[in-house]
């Protein structure tokens, strides 16, 4: 059975055009920072997820730290990161680990993100917090950028406790705050079991009104199902709440047990969604099959 099913992906990762097919990089820049994260016991969602892009990432001093393990409590249907078992506890070390990473790599732009942690009272935002401020006590030059999830989970905190959780992480000025809406409102469901659109824009909506000078930023994985309109709808949608920065790329099936792919966007028509995109009013577009939330975030 297990050798039918690997022959079964296989036979799928073949059929993925030829525009989805790239080097992931230099062997020795992706072996090093490897090398760096496991001598510490850390985690990047570039290495977890394994971004194609994560060699041209590491090349231009950038990566992005998965935070509080790489254990997940939701199970959202595309995503490749570990699920499904208690996770870890979070190491409190782990602030000092990523800063002094930080430094060895001589990065100059870093994405922290998280796995969901609804099992914590904060949602993991206090850790973001002090993630931050040990990266800066170090490396006073590097620019940060949060990917939080939605900090709705932890015995249902409602309204108020999400919002004093991301008040917590806007205070502490990052250059920039990403939350991803990950699909269109239609496929939200299946899609991202756990989350809710509305509550995604709120997220995104919340930023701007404790604090218009930091930019906001949101991302789609196309390949669900979602027709152009609804792609086009959900960009209206994030303009509505202030979004300021956005990146579309090709989801692409992790594993037979993640959601099957219903369609390969062409790079043709993710430059016309880009172009759509921009003549809404988003600042910043990545548009393109291998785009990815963090993709070229430095710049």
């Amino acid at each position: 059975m297990n050798s039918l099913r690997q022959i079964e992906l296989k036979s799928e990762i073949a059929a993925m055009p030829i525009w989805l097919r790239r080097s992931i990089g230099k062997a020795s820049e992706i072996s090093t920072v490897q090398r760096i994260i496991k001598q510490r016991q850390i985690h990047t969602i570039c290495e977890e997820g394994r971004c194609p892009n994560r060699g041209e990432c590491y090349a231009q001093k950038t990566a992005t730290f998965l935070l509080m393990g790489p254990t997940c409590t939701r199970s959202c249907a595309f995503c490749q990161v570990d699920k499904g078992h208690a996770p870890m506890a979070v190491d409190q070390e782990e602030p000092q680990k990523v800063a002094e990473s930080v430094q060895l790599l001589g990065l100059r732009y870093v994405v922290l993100t998280s796995v969901a942690r609804d099992d914590l009272h904060d949602g993991g935002a206090g850790h973001f917090v002090t993630t931050m401020q040990t990266i800066r006590q170090i490396n006073p030059e590097t620019q940060i950028e949060v990917l939080t999830p939605d900090f709705w989970g932890g015995g249902g905190v409602g309204v108020a406790g999400q919002k004093q959780r991301i008040e917590m992480i806007v205070t502490a000025k990052p250059a920039c705050y990403n939350h991803n809406v990950e699909t269109v409102r239609r496929l939200t469901g299946p899609v991202r079991r756990g989350a809710k659109y509305d509550r995604s824009l709120e997220v995104l909506a919340t930023v701007k009104e404790i604090d218009t000078s930091i930019p906001t930023k949101s991302g789609l994985m196309l390949g669900h199902g979602e027709t152009k309109e609804e792609v086009i709808e959900t960009m209206a949608d994030l303009r509505a709440v202030g979004c300021d920065r956005l990146t579309l790329g090709q989801y692409m099936r992790p594993s037979l047990e993640h959601l099957p792919v219903q369609k390969y966007w062409t790079p043709e028509e993710f430059d016309q969604l880009g172009r759509i995109a921009a003549e809404m009013g988003f600042t910043h577009v990545r548009s393109a099959p291998l785009v990815r939330s963090s993709y070229h975030a430095g710049e």
